[in-house]
């Protein structure tokens, strides 16, 4: 009989671990079964995308210089005084303290502010009260807000990118569909102008202790939300100047009812490999 070697039985376990993943179409994040989706050409159940063995194969976490680059003088006058590099492609913000307060007497909300950039309209600032009753366990296509082809503005998408991401950016949205999804009056759809912006892959989707995007920060609210906590959430994004479509970056605010949840931070919206012209959203990719 033929021996196969080291390298043949490698490739043999790979594609039998490639099939069983693209029949199920499932992977674990964090103790959660997320479906695996395709974020560069629409929606899916929860707004993340990246399959737990990707971390393992190729890591583009920001390091500092590329982090910090955005911190210009316009940038920083907007953030706290106190910024720390958390050495996960993040800073931390006023020591992850915030001035939120979520032991309010008030029914859960999400209040969305936007600004007229010329002809386009881009998001600022997400304030929202968050509770048990707006986690959204449903996937999109169940609550009809599955495919769909808008694009907002600065989309500058490339595609076959190497390393764990393959494109440059993610319709990237303010109040994540999987903690406001479940509250009526909030459009979280992927074609909503007042909540979705132009972010990179990384900052959209990371979310492991070592590569800290957005996801990572919202795992800690759905977390929080499946224990019936109430969450104070503020995100803000942060422009470099007045004639940008594009945010530098995002601030993520939050703390809950007991105090157990708190963190102020501020995800770069950069990504290892590309750099983004955050006037007109053009990627540039590095060879």
């Amino acid at each position: 009989m033929m021996q196969l070697t080291k390298k043949q039985k490698n490739s043999i376990l790979t594609g039998i671990l490639a099939l069983i993943l693209a029949v199920t179409g499932y992977t674990v994040t964090d103790n959660q079964t997320t479906e695996i989706q395709d974020v560069t050409t629409g929606p899916a159940p929860y707004d993340v995308a990246i399959p737990q063995y990707a971390s393992s194969t190729v890591d583009i976490t920001p390091d500092e210089e590329l982090a910090s680059s955005v911190l210009v003088d316009e940038v920083r006058a907007q953030l706290p005084k106190n910024i720390e590099w958390n050495g996960a492609g993040a800073f931390i913000l006023n020591g992850n303290k915030t001035s939120l307060d979520a032991e309010v007497a008030s029914q859960p909300y999400i209040d969305l502010k936007t600004k007229k950039m010329g002809s386009y309209k881009v998001p600022t600032v997400a304030n929202a009260l968050l509770a048990k009753s707006t986690r959204q366990y449903k996937n999109r296509d169940q609550t009809g807000q599955g495919q769909t082809y808008w694009t907002p503005a600065g989309w500058g998408q490339e595609h076959g990118l190497s390393g764990e991401y393959d494109h440059a950016v993610d319709r990237g949205h303010l109040i994540g569909y999987a903690i406001g999804g479940g509250l009526k009056s909030f459009d979280a759809s992927t074609s909503n102008s007042d909540n979705i912006a132009t972010q990179t892959a990384w900052s959209n989707q990371a979310y492991e202790e070592h590569s800290t995007g957005q996801n990572y920060y919202e795992i800690k609210i759905r977390n929080a939300l499946d224990k019936n906590k109430r969450v104070r959430y503020r995100v803000r994004l942060i422009y470099a100047d007045n004639n940008d479509l594009v945010a530098v970056g995002r601030q993520l605010e939050a703390k809950s009812d007991d105090g157990s949840l708190e963190f102020n931070v501020f995800v770069p919206n950069v990504q290892t490999g590309l750099s983004l012209d955050y006037e007109t959203g053009e990627v540039t990719i590095f060879e």
